[in-house]
């Protein structure tokens, strides 16, 4: 949520895209939501006074991820399921970018 412009929601719905198991409980929700309203701002700005623009394209990547998963759940419905809880996840992310030398 900091790193993005995403809500808690949205937030949620990209970890899901990853991890389709992904099932916070009410109560960490809630600071979710109280963390969207109260402070996301502020740790935003901080993050850009401390580090500058991030030269890392996570937020957009994010972007792209929410944007196939919120597709796959209009072209997949399942009757009578919460709001995105119940989609499958999208088939896992290739990482050729990553190298694990040193």
């Amino acid at each position: 949520m900091t790193v993005t412009d995403f809500g808690w929601e949205d937030a949620l719905h990209t970890v899901r895209a990853g991890r389709s198991c992904a099932n916070p409980n009410v109560g960490f929700q809630r600071q979710l939501q109280e963390f969207e309203k109260h402070e996301v701002h502020q740790y935003r700005q901080w993050l850009k006074e401390e580090y500058g623009e991030s030269p890392l394209q996570d937020a957009e990547e994010a972007k792209n991820i929410l944007g196939k998963y919120k597709e796959q759940g209009r072209t997949e419905p399942q009757p009578g399921a919460r709001r995105w809880s119940s989609f499958p996840a999208l088939a896992p992310l290739t990482y050729d970018n990553y190298t694990t030398e040193t």
